[in-house]
């Protein structure tokens, strides 16, 4: 497999999994409050959206770099 082929597939799965999942989200520690010894740390959620243009960009792009790679051999 050449290098065209492999990112091809790599751009269908991501953009599949982006149309999907629609998103992804992280949960962040940050430092509210350090007085002395005592510190208090608050956890907040975090969360990504990905558009669908941009998944299914992601889709046709593979697509047409897969086809490119098949070609090409």
């Amino acid at each position: 497999m050449n290098a065209a082929k492999i990112t091809g597939i790599v751009l269908v799965v991501i953009g599949l999994a982006g149309f999907f999942t629609g998103g992804f989200s992280f949960t962040k520690d940050t430092t509210a409050a350090k007085i002395g010894p005592i510190e208090l740390t608050v956890k907040e959620k975090e969360s990504v959206n990905i558009p669908q243009w941009l998944s299914l960009g992601a889709v046709a792009l593979g697509a047409i770099v897969l086809v490119a790679g098949f070609r090409k051999s």
